[in-house]
């Protein structure tokens, strides 16, 4: 038994360093590699080698200038001769003085005869221009034939609102109102234009200038006030 189980391993070792051959064959080709590497750098291997390759080759290419081409000379100028102009001079022709005749007749200015009328009078002055109208004066108080009588208005009335319009007024020589504005407003257009209605219709005494009318502005001031 025991020389036949000796038989039977025998055979068995070659399969299994094939099968570690194969699975270790690489990593053990390249600790090799690294060995040998390692001891070519050792030993300058790697030195010499480089030394004997070739080393870098820098070629320059020299493009080759036309030649420069010659400039064009100038041409000569050219001499042209000058010919001078010959100037002719105009004869003197002689002058002659004509001597007075004996014949001659002054004549001299008759004397203008003196006539025994009156000197014409002036002539009259011409008109002047009218003059224009000077500016209205304003004046400070005001009297009246008919005094305004505004005209509560009703909303206002209702709502309780109360205040004074202050108007710049335009007398003329009648004593109308012809120019109304509202210097001052009361704070309701309704109320202002009441005061300005009131105005227009009112009458006015005429503002007299060195006794005579003439147009004035005056500041006439309307009260709005209720009677509680």
């Amino acid at each position: 038994m025991n020389a036949t189980t000796t038989q039977s391993s025998a055979p068995l070792l070659p399969p299994l360093l094939s099968q570690q051959l194969r699975r270790f064959g690489p990593l053990i080709a390249i600790i090799a590699i690294h060995i040998a590497l390692f001891y070519a750098l050792r030993s300058g291997l790697v030195h010499q080698v480089a030394k004997v390759l070739p080393r870098e080759i820098f070629a320059n290419f020299i493009t080759e200038q036309p030649a420069p081409q010659p400039k064009p000379q100038p041409a000569e100028p050219k001499t042209v001769p000058v010919v001078k102009k010959q100037e002719t001079r105009p004869t003197p022709r002689p002058v002659v003085t004509e001597a007075p005749s004996p014949q001659a007749i002054t004549e001299t200015a008759a004397p203008t005869p003196q006539s025994n009328e009156p000197p014409s009078p002036p002539a009259p002055a011409a008109p002047s221009a009218p003059s224009v109208p000077a500016t209205p004066k304003l004046i400070s108080g005001v009297s009246y034939i008919n005094a305004p009588r505004p005209v509560y208005p009703p909303l206002d009335a209702r709502m309780g609102n109360e205040g004074t319009v202050t108007l710049r007024v335009l007398i003329n020589e009648k004593g109308r109102a012809e120019k109304v504005e509202v210097q001052k407003s009361s704070g309701s257009l309704r109320m202002d234009d009441a005061a300005r209605d009131a105005v227009m219709r009112a009458l006015f005494k005429p503002y007299l200038e060195d006794g005579r009318p003439a147009p004035a502005y005056a500041i006439v001031p309307i009260n709005f006030t209720l009677n509680r």
